[in-house]
C-alpha cells in the first residue's frame, strides 16, 4: 500500500514512512493511491467481530509495512476494557463503543469512554503504541506538534504520556475551551508534556503547526511529527468505529446506515468516507457544523469560503474555520486531481475561497452521500434538554448539534447513527442551562479543576513557537 499527497508532488511513501508526520513535503495531506475494497464475504465475515478484530480486519488492508502479528498484538494492547473504562451507561466496557439506542431506527455511538472522555481517544491510544513500536525500531526521536479547539490535546497528552522518545507541543486557543478541557491538559506535570497556550484562535494553532510542517529543514532537523487529523493514521483508525457501528444498527449488509457527524475539521466525517469509499454501506454522511458553518455552508452552495474570524460557541471543539481534512475529501471529489487540489488550496491559504458550483464539479457531491446543516446555541439546549426529557440520555452539546441536523436529514427505513463527541460531564455550563443539574463526572476526575496547572501563554508567533520546542527538546 503506497501513499500519495493530495497535491500530487511528494514522493510515494509507506505506512509506516507517513506515520510520524504530518503534511507531505509538498503541503499536502496523504491518502492511499486507492482504497482497497472490502467484497460481500469479507463485510460477510466482518459481522460478529469484536472491535479489536474489526480493528485488525480495517487497518491491515491499510498498513501492510508492519508485520500482522506486530500490528494485532498493537490493537489487542489498545482496545481494552481498562482503557476504555468510563462508560457511563451500564454496557460491557469490552464492547469499547456500545451503541444506544434511543427508539428504533435512531441510535448514538458511544465513543467517550476513553481516558479523556472523548471521540479522540479511540485513535490517539492507538497512535501512541504505534509511535512507541516505530520509534523503538528505529530508536529514533519524536517531537509531537499539535493543535487543539478542546479535545484532541488532551486525547493525544494522555496517549503519549511517558512513551520514550516522545516529547508533546500542544498549542490551545487561550479561550474557548471548557474549564474541564484546560484542566485536562494543564493539569498534566509529565515532564515529556508542554502546553502551549497561544493568544489566538485555533486556526490560529492550525497554521503554526503547518508553518512549522511546511518548513522541511526545521521539520526534519527536530523531528517534528504531529497527531492532529492531517496524520493519516487517525483518521483511518476513526473509520474502525464506523464499522462497528453499521454492524451493531443492522441485521444484514443488505442494509444501509446513515451517519449525523459534528464537524470542525472534517476529520472525523472523513473517517466515514473513508469506510464507505472501502465498501461500507452507508447511505448518508451527515456534515453537523455549529455557527461556524464554513462545511454547511459548502455543501449547500459550492462554496469554500474559511472565515477571517472564528466564533466561539457552546460547541468549542467545532470552533474551526478551516477544515484541514476537507482537503482529502475535495481530492477524491475531484477525481484525484492533483493539480487542481493545489490551486485550489492556494486561494485558500493566500486568504480566499473556492466555488466548485461553477464548473459542475459540486454536483458530484451526492455521489459521496454527503448533506449537511447547522445548529445554533438555543438549538443545541433544546437537542439536550429533549433528549434527556424523552430518551434519559443525556448528551454533550456537539453530540446535540450531531442530533439536530441529523434527525433533519432522517430518512424512513434508514437507521440513523449519530456520534457521540465527548462524555457531558466535560461542558457543565452548557448541561447545567439545558437541564439544571450537573453531570455526573468519574471520580477520579472530580477536583481536576483544582489541581495545580502547567501551561506557557505565548502570541501567535511561529518563530517563538519554535524556538521553544528546541528549547525544550534538550531537556
Amino acid at each position: 500500500m503506497n501513499y500519495i499527497s493530495t497535491r500530487g508532488l511528494a514522493p510515494q511513501l509507506r505506512f509506516s514512512e507517513i506515520l510520524l508526520g504530518g503534511l507531505a513535503s509538498d503541503g499536502g495531506l496523504y491518502v492511499p493511491e486507492s482504497y482497497p475494497k472490502l467484497s460481500a464475504d469479507e463485510l460477510a465475515a466482518m459481522r460478529g467481530m469484536n472491535y479489536r478484530e474489526l480493528a485488525f480486519a480495517v487497518l491491515s488492508r491499510l498498513i501492510d509495512d508492519i508485520p500482522h502479528d506486530d500490528l494485532r498484538k498493537l490493537i489487542d494492547k489498545t482496545y481494552t476494557a481498562e482503557v476504555y473504562r468510563f462508560t457511563n451507561t451500564g454496557e460491557n466496557a469490552e464492547d469499547i463503543t456500545p451503541l444506544k439506542t434511543l427508539e428504533p431506527g435512531l441510535h448514538v455511538l458511544a465513543l467517550s469512554n476513553g481516558p479523556t472522555l472523548a471521540f479522540k481517544d479511540m485513535a490517539m491510544q492507538l497512535l501512541g503504541n504505534l509511535f512507541e513500536y516505530v520509534l523503538d525500531k528505529t530508536h529514533g526521536e519524536l517531537n509531537i506538534l499539535g493543535a487543539t479547539s478542546g479535545d484532541t490535546g488532551s486525547a493525544a497528552e494522555y496517549a503519549m504520556r511517558g512513551k520514550r522518545g516522545i516529547r508533546v507541543f500542544m498549542l490551545s486557543p487561550e479561550h474557548g475551551m471548557t474549564r474541564f478541557q484546560q484542566a485536562q491538559m494543564y493539569a498534566l506535570q509529565d515532564d515529556n508534556i508542554q502546553n502551549l497556550v497561544i493568544r489566538g484562535v485555533f486556526d490560529q494553532c492550525q497554521d503554526i503547526v503547518k508553518a512549522v510542517s511546511n518548513d522541511l529543514e526545521f521539520k526534519s532537523k527536530h523531528h517534528i511529527g504531529a497527531v492532529n487529523s492531517i496524520n493519516w493514521a487517525r483518521v483511518a483508525a476513526q473509520s474502525v468505529y464506523y464499522f462497528k457501528a453499521y454492524f451493531a444498527a443492522t441485521h444484514s449488509n443488505d442494509q444501509s446506515v446513515s451517519f449525523s457527524v459534528p464537524s470542525g475539521n472534517f476529520g472525523n466525517v472523513c473517517a466515514g468516507h473513508i469506510a464507505r469509499q472501502m465498501g461500507l454501506p452507508i447511505n448518508k454522511l451527515i456534515v453537523a457544523s455549529n455557527e461556524n458553518d464554513v462545511l454547511d455552508e459548502f455543501f449547500k452552495t459550492g462554496v469554500y469560503r474559511p472565515r477571517p474570524e472564528t466564533r466561539h460557541t457552546s460547541s468549542p471543539s467545532m470552533d474551526i474555520s478551516k477544515a484541514s481534512n476537507f482537503e482529502r475529501f475535495v481530492f477524491d471529489l475531484s477525481g484525484r486531481d492533483a493539480a487542481r487540489i493545489r490551486a485550489l488550496w492556494g486561494a485558500v491559504e493566500s486568504g480566499g475561497s473556492f466555488d466548485l458550483k461553477a464548473d459542475g464539479l459540486f454536483g458530484r457531491v451526492p455521489d459521496f452521500g454527503m448533506v449537511s446543516g447547522s445548529s445554533n446555541h438555543a438549538n443545541r439546549i433544546d437537542t439536550i434538554r429533549t433528549v434527556y426529557e424523552v430518551y434519559g440520555t443525556m448528551i454533550d452539546p456537539h453530540t446535540a448539534d450531531g442530533i439536530k441536523v441529523g434527525l433533519e436529514h432522517r430518512e424512513p427505513g434508514v437507521p440513523l447513527i449519530c456520534m457521540e463527541t465527548a462524555q457531558p460531564a466535560k461542558f457543565d455550563d452548557a448541561i447545567r442551562e439545558a437541564l439544571g443539574i450537573e453531570p455526573v463526572r468519574p471520580a477520579e476526575l472530580a477536583d481536576l479543576e483544582a489541581q495545580p496547572q502547567r501551561k506557557h501563554v505565548m502570541d501567535a508567533d511561529v518563530n517563538a513557537v519554535k524556538q521553544f520546542v528546541v528549547d525544550h527538546s534538550r531537556q
